[in-house]
């Protein structure tokens, strides 16, 4: 049973996602490749436009001019799949994944300058429970699909 200051935490959750602001990437489009280019490595096996829009919780159509949009950059290929030739499968270019790591790294240094009054074990233990969190979100999406 939780106490009212915990019912209170717990109520503050949502409306703290709400104001989470995303320090880097800086635009909408930076973002959006940012969110393709980690959807497209972080899979457990070769995903699709489909499998895309089904991670991401969009149509496929906005799925397919995502991708569109990181192919005429250079950052993502479509190639035929491994497991089933008929299949197109997104692959990551080298310059896809220079640009993933440019962000991630960027993310890094935002969460590091965000928590930096923090003490090193509650940094590390929100990033580990963060991680978990999203980890346990995308689980239950999959399962829901």
């Amino acid at each position: 049973m939780t106490s009212g200051n915990d019912e209170t935490l717990l109520d503050g959750i949502g409306p703290a996602f709400s104001r989470l602001r995303r320090r880097v990437p800086a635009s909408r489009r930076d973002a959006t490749r940012n969110l393709v280019l980690n959807v497209v490595t972080g899979g457990d096996g070769e995903l699709t436009v489909g499998g895309l829009a089904e991670e991401l919780g969009v149509d496929q159509s906005v799925a397919s001019r995502m991708v569109a949009d990181c192919i005429s950059a250079g950052y993502l290929l479509r190639a035929a799949s491994q497991e089933d030739g008929r299949r197109t499968v997104l692959k990551l270019t080298p310059e896809g994944a220079d640009l993933r790591d440019g962000f991630a790294k960027a993310q890094r240094a935002a969460y590091e300058h965000i928590t930096r009054d923090w003490p090193e074990g509650e940094r590390l233990e929100f990033a580990r429970l963060l991680v978990k969190y999203v980890e346990a979100s995308a689980r239950l999406r999959r399962e829901d699909a």
